[in-house]
């Protein structure tokens, strides 16, 4: 695991030599096809270096995050094309893959605690560095606070654990489980805002608006995995109490997944509207975690790998459309069919893929949640109901909206996009239903 570590931190020297902009990608993208070849052992602990290692889960998530983390270079082009503080992007792009991988390889608690939060800086400094609006401030100062205000009591319950039993290694955490209340509370709660969960979801549809796409692709495409995953791992440590405490959160995420979708219904800017569909399928996933059964576990790594690339690809969607219109709004942005019909294909296969249609992941994802939540009470059918049709309901707004009705008089020239850019929604496209082929490999780990 050190070895992908220092191919990272080589790389900086890259950043900073004049045009190496493309060939930060392709060393990216090696590092992705280097990692892919790595042995994983599906049930323990494998590839094991000082304080890394990756089982399952781990690997999924680091290969998400140098996948969406080169393809942000490739849609960032603009930047390049204005050489606006080209390097520092780069450097900051490498900063944050660095912080992500640490954070998903981590074995110890404590070190994860570290990571996690470290990821934090980069993505702040994306955000008001390279976002558009002069909101971008206060959108970073919400994404910041509501992180660290719930991220306190997680470092103190890692302390606790360490004061108790002498370790924080992920690995020995099956042999211990705590009743304490507070303890479950304090371990839970920074995981769920970065979720983020409905009720604490404020800080998400305000970062993804003011962020530049390359920001919007990292946090839809990672920073809310970090929640999932972090609730993974910990949930083994309080089984006890979670059995008993868990349903308060599944019916608030089921009810704010009902409630963001009938939200989505009323946006009228089109990033907006896929920030809080992300929101929408995140309650989801915690539902799936927190009915504590086997699918609902499968179902929520699954639903975050699908999701990462579905609504990363969504947001490159939405930046074509604003670097020829300036304007995200779907007032504006009408009648696309006629301007971009291939750019069309593409809102039709990505969105389809958003309300989970087959073959895509998100599918297989939301038949092993629907299938957890049923088992755990029946009476979770109607919510679920309703969220699968409203999901569906967006989506086909949103393609409706965009690419049919009478386009703006405006409009007159136009450039139907560059090979580039289709590259780039294949790169998201492909690997989301390609991926279904080998869905056992997601299912038997456990």
């Amino acid at each position: 695991m050190l070895k992908f570590l220092f191919m990272m931190i080589f790389t900086i020297p890259l950043c900073f030599m004049k045009n190496m902009f493309w060939m930060v990608q392709m060393v990216l993208f090696l590092l992705m096809f280097l990692f892919l070849n790595l042995s994983v052992n599906i049930l323990i602990y494998s590839n094991l270096s000082y304080m890394m290692g990756c089982d399952m889960i781990s690997y999924g998530m680091i290969m998400l995050s140098m996948w969406i983390c080169s393809l942000m270079i490739m849609a960032s082009e603009k930047l390049y094309k204005y050489n606006y503080y080209v390097n520092f992007f780069l450097l900051n792009m490498i900063f944050l893959l660095i912080m992500l991988y640490l954070t998903f390889s981590s074995l110890n608690l404590f070190m994860f605690y570290l990571f996690f939060e470290g990821s934090l800086i980069p993505t702040l400094m994306l955000i008001i560095g390279w976002g558009y609006q002069p909101e971008r401030i206060q959108a970073g100062l919400y994404l910041l606070f509501y992180t660290l205000l719930v991220s306190l009591p997680l470092l103190m319950g890692i302390f606790y654990i360490f004061n108790e039993v002498n370790c924080v290694l992920i690995y020995f955490m099956k042999f211990f489980s705590f009743d304490l209340y507070l303890l479950y509370f304090s371990l839970i709660l920074a995981f769920l805002v970065k979720m983020p969960m409905y009720f604490v979801h404020l800080w998400l549809p305000k970062a993804h608006v003011e962020a530049p796409v390359s920001g919007s692709m990292i946090l839809a495409g990672i920073m809310l995995k970090l929640g999932g995953y972090g609730l993974l791992r910990v949930m083994i440590l309080i089984e006890g109490i979670a059995m008993k405490m868990n349903f308060f959160w599944v019916i608030i995420s089921l009810v704010g997944g009902l409630y963001i979708s009938l939200k989505c219904l009323c946006q009228v800017d089109m990033k907006s509207l896929i920030a809080y569909s992300s929101v929408a399928h995140m309650s989801l996933v915690i539902g799936g975690i927190m009915t504590m059964n086997y699918w609902g576990f499968m179902g929520a790594y699954i639903l975050m790998i699908g999701h990462g690339l579905c609504s990363s690809g969504m947001f490159c969607l939405a930046n074509i459309n604003y670097e020829r219109l300036n304007s995200r709004s779907l007032v504006l942005n009408k009648g696309m069919m006629n301007f971009m019909p291939s750019l069309s294909m593409w809102w039709f296969l990505l969105l389809s893929s958003t309300m989970a249609a087959p073959p895509s992941l998100n599918l297989m994802g939301e038949i092993s949640l629907i299938n957890s939540l049923m088992s755990w009470s029946w009476l979770s059918m109607v919510m679920l109901m309703m969220i699968s049709f409203f999901s569906a309901g967006y989506s086909l707004y949103l393609f409706s909206y965009s690419q049919h009705g009478q386009y703006n008089v405006s409009l007159y020239s136009f450039y139907t996009g560059v090979s580039r850019e289709y590259l780039l929604l294949l790169l998201h496209w492909l690997p989301l239903n390609i991926l279904i082929l080998k869905v056992d490999y997601f299912m038997v780990w456990f």
